[in-house]
């Protein structure tokens, strides 16, 4: 059975920098992703629902570079799940999130980007300050929206924590 990849791979028109596509999605937070749709689904929605049977692959074809967004917007929600090991209270895990969001991290390019050998690294220093706002960008929005997906009477949902361990593609952030 194959993995699920990224409807916005047929996309075109997005510019596109380190391989990962600047695709629209629905935020509030400043950055260069323009604002999508609200009744549509954008990238972060795709996340959402398509981690828990993605997460389960070792491998992964890429089709596209959406593909490549999906596929850290993947480990980042691995990252995530981690960090919400010890069961905090909804606020406690907006505020988790909301920092880690924040917090440094590496970028395509990068040494210690974990997955540089699927990644092409940015053309310019320019273009690597727009890969890391729009990131940056991805994260706080991700944030957000993953302790309302997975929260249950305030408590992270079990079907959802059982994948905090799972390595996609052997990997991590």
């Amino acid at each position: 059975m194959p993995a699920y990849h990224s409807a916005f791979n047929e996309a075109t028109d997005l510019r596109s920098i380190g391989g990962m596509s600047f695709l629209p999605i629905k935020t509030k937070f400043r950055g260069p992703a323009s604002n999508a749709d609200p009744n549509a689904e954008d990238i972060i929605d795709e996340a959402l629902n398509l981690f828990r049977a993605n997460v389960l692959f070792r491998n992964f074809e890429i089709k596209g570079d959406a593909d490549r967004v999906l596929i850290y917007l993947i480990l980042y929600i691995t990252e995530c799940l981690n960090k919400l090991t010890k069961n905090p209270s909804l606020r406690d895990a907006e505020k988790t999130l909301g920092t880690l969001a924040l917090s440094n991290f590496a970028i395509p390019g990068d040494a210690l980007f974990p997955l540089n050998a699927l990644y092409p690294a940015p053309a310019n220093k320019a273009d690597a300050d727009l890969l890391r706002q729009y990131i940056s960008q991805l994260r706080q929005e991700m944030g957000v929206r993953l302790p309302h997906r997975i929260y249950e009477n305030d408590k992270p949902g079990k079907w959802w924590m059982c994948f905090h361990k799972r390595k996609f593609m052997n990997k991590s952030l």
